[in-house]
């Protein structure tokens, strides 16, 4: 059976060695969060992740959610909501949501490592709180004063929870195509009428009220996504003075059949002319949205890292267990029958891509959340446009990046246990299954590259690569001299400017032909992935060497960054090899000779 246990040494390496969080917290304003609060609380978070939510994993994926079509209701596998109730009392809910609203007012980044355990021990539990957070600064960006006052405090206490209800069956990721209509009301209320699909925690049992942020037309949007607006739609209907009153028009029509996240509610929700709420500006509605979008995104890339570090932790127990043939170079261990299979280089192989991909993905993870605190709090414009811009730049990198390699990692596990990955009483084809939906849900791989090339780098003249390149410079610079970094800056360095390169490459190319960009997305992506993971990895063996931790840990850093511009690092070289070829390859083929 797969277990799980937090990796608090990491984590704790990550925040306070390699990021510094401290430093950066006294600079926002945050001076109680230091390390004598966040310890405690990663402890209580691992005992909590570990304790009780992996203990319902394999029951929640085998016994997944009853939907009744007569009352239209969800009924959560068992545990589930006990659960539930022991994360909203421990406060985990409202971590880092600002105090007025019952939050804990902490910073945005001390609530990843919790949201990484959870994924860990249990995807689809987690996937039902994991919206409320981006409902909430929804309504507190957008949302009018006593749309503030209603919601908000029972959403970031948990005693309610929020969805995000976006996709129709007619249309995926194109929303300008959406048909839901929004008709006014008396006293300045919407009726809500339409069909949305893929509704992660759109009907459950876990709460009293369910929050749907729903974007719908007015009868006077103009046609495209410009004619969007964003509504919020309570399950049970709410009176300005927050009492909770009738059912309102809301129902889930049917339950999603998966194959993975069993445990978790994925509903068609039917709105039949529901009372709801304008947030925002009319025909404004993404933006709206965007802002619990890009968080829910950065929330979806921990999961694929969650993922990846339980299929790690397990697949290095059973390959220290698994007795099996010889080391080649002779017996390692000649008191036994056959050596554990962690002797063969291939196992290792798999073992350290798992292990540089998780710590790595880790740091850039959890960078990209500090961000967010960047953003919002530092005490210039100019530093938060900064933080702004290299967020927007790094969340789809985050996404697409921490998700696949979810995949890629669960891929390996599963090879580790051989056979015996493949049936369920290992828990590894699980993870699998479970890891495979991360790369869709807030936008397929696909999407995120097109963000990435499209939007976030050629429509904003690549600021937030330039913003990147820069701490990678400066992070260079500071080392030049040093022997011990030596191996890895050079290589650093190199790639950078070629990342540059390439990116005015890609540029020059698309002003004479568009397609470039749509043809060299996926590729772009990957390779910004891998050199962004080299400027992690370098770090990650500089702030070892500075720091207190053991020598083994040290040496482990050392190595695996080693591993990782050996192995995974060329990986760059395919991907520019398939952006220089441009669209031609993927274009010249004809629609109608695909079947030829």
């Amino acid at each position: 059976m797969s277990s799980y246990s937090a990796p608090l040494r990491d984590i704790r390496f990550t925040l306070f060695d390699l990021l510094d969080v401290e430093s950066s917290f006294a600079r926002l304003g945050f001076e109680e969060a230091g390390r004598d609060l966040i310890d405690p609380m990663l402890d209580e978070a691992a005992r909590f992740s570990g304790t009780v939510l992996a203990p319902l994993n394999k029951a929640g994926d085998e016994h997944g959610v009853h939907y009744d079509k007569d009352s239209g209701s969800v009924t959560t596998a068992p545990g589930f909501a006990e659960a539930y109730r022991q994360f909203t009392e421990g406060g985990w809910s409202g971590l880092s949501a600002p105090a007025e609203f019952g939050g804990m007012g902490l910073p945005h980044v001390v609530g990843m490592p919790l949201e990484e355990m959870i994924n860990s021990a249990n995807l689809a539990w987690g996937n039902f709180p994991l919206l409320s957070h981006g409902a909430a600064n929804a309504l507190q960006h957008h949302g009018e004063a006593w749309l503030q006052q209603v919601f908000l405090e029972k959403l970031v206490t948990g005693e309610w929870t929020g969805t995000m209800c976006l996709t129709e069956p007619h249309c995926g990721t194109d929303l300008g195509l959406l048909k839901t209509r929004a008709e006014p009301v008396a006293d300045g209320a919407y009726a809500i009428s339409g069909t949305k699909i893929f509704i992660t925690a759109g009907e459950h049992d876990l709460t009293p009220n369910i929050i749907h942020l729903v974007l719908a037309r007015l009868p006077d949007a103009p046609a495209g996504s410009k004619g969007i607006s964003l509504f919020v739609v309570p399950k049970f209907k709410v009176g300005r003075d927050g009492a909770m009153g009738e059912r309102n028009a809301v129902r889930c029509g049917a339950v999603e059949h998966k194959m993975g996240i069993h445990g978790s509610a994925t509903c068609v929700m039917n709105f039949d002319g529901a009372q709801g709420w304008l947030v925002g500006q009319p025909h404004r509605g993404l933006m709206a949205m965007f802002t619990m979008m890009n968080t829910a995104r950065l929330g979806v890339g921990l999961q694929g890292l969650g993922l990846a570090e339980r299929a790690l932790q397990n697949a290095l127990r059973y390959s220290r267990e698994r007795l099996q043939s010889r080391a080649l170079s002779g017996p390692k261990y000649p008191e036994r029958p056959a050596d554990p299979i962690i002797v063969q280089p291939d196992v290792r192989r798999m073992l350290l891509t798992c292990k540089a991909l998780v710590e790595g993905g880790r740091a850039l993870g959890y960078h990209a959340g500090l961000q967010v605190d960047l953003a919002a709090h530092a005490g210039s414009e100019d530093e938060r446009r900064q933080a702004d811009e290299l967020l927007g730049f790094l969340t789809p990198i985050v996404k697409g990046c921490l998700t696949e390699w979810g995949v890629e990692c669960t891929y390996h596990a599963l090879q580790c246990f051989g056979g015996h990955g493949y049936i369920a009483e290992h828990g590894m084809e699980q993870l699998a299954r479970d890891a495979r939906i991360t790369t869709l849900y807030e936008g397929t791989t696909g999407i995120q590259a097109l963000d990435l090339m499209g939007r976030k780098t050629m429509q904003l003249h690549g600021a937030g690569l330039k913003a990147f390149l820069g701490l990678v410079q400066v992070f260079c610079e500071q080392q030049v001299g040093n022997p011990a970094m030596a191996e890895f800056i050079g290589p650093l360095m190199e790639k950078a400017q070629e990342w540059q390169a390439l990116t005015m490459a890609i540029a020059k190319r698309a002003a004479a032909n568009p397609e470039e960009i749509g043809a060299a997305a996926h590729d772009y992506l990957f390779y910004s992935g891998y050199v962004a993971l080299a400027y992690w990895w370098a770090r990650s063996v500089a702030a070892a060497d500075a720091s207190s931790q053991p020598q083994a840990f040290k040496d482990a850093k050392r190595e695996t960054a080693r591993f990782y511009y050996a192995r995974l690092l060329p990986r760059t070289l395919a991907h520019k090899a398939a952006i220089d070829s441009g669209p031609a390859p993927l274009l010249a083929l004809d629609e109608a000779a695909f079947d030829a």
